[in-house]
């Protein structure tokens, strides 16, 4: 006999736009966003939390959404890679990941995205080395790493620039 797994209604914020959900307890927020809310941009790459490409943003703070319970963020504010873009422009962000050739094959890209997104919230003008601190639990690999940390400096600098 295989025992079923309690379910829970639970509400998520998702990049500005509510989901009510009944989800099973044990459900991880990667499954709740890509299973029950439909966006694909969160990868599962290990699932175990060590390589970053399940990464969003969890009420602001980059956060590996394979190891979340989607129960956990009940009534919280999540932002994916389909958040960053505004109104048809790209977040500056993924323009500096484009002008910078710091996409390859785009597994990791999301988790770099927001990962990079959550350091420049708290920190607009960081240093190389607190933005390799920042990305060090997003694995790539298909690059050195030298155009993402570019392509999050020329963010910074191109997003400081237009706040004036």
């Amino acid at each position: 006999m295989v025992k079923s797994v309690a379910r829970k209604k639970i509400t998520l914020h998702v990049n500005g736009d509510v989901y009510r959900l009944e989800i099973p307890v044990n459900c991880t927020l990667l499954s709740a966003l890509r299973d029950d809310v439909g966006l694909q941009g969160t990868k599962e790459g290990c699932g175990s939390g060590d390589c970053g490409a399940c990464t969003v943003l969890l009420d602001g703070k980059p956060v590996n959404s394979c190891l979340v319970l989607a129960v956990t963020a009940d009534g919280r504010h999540i932002t994916t890679v389909e958040g960053l873009a505004k109104d048809d422009k790209l977040h500056p962000l993924q323009e500096a990941f484009i002008q910078e050739g710091a996409v390859q094959c785009g597994f990791c890209t999301p988790g770099m995205l927001l990962t990079a997104k959550g350091l420049l919230d708290e920190n607009p003008m960081p240093s190389e080395g607190e933005i390799r601190k920042a990305l060090a639990g997003n694995l790539c690999r298909c690059t050195g790493y030298v155009r993402i940390v570019k392509a999050v400096q020329k963010a910074a600098a191109n997003m400081a620039q237009s706040r004036g």
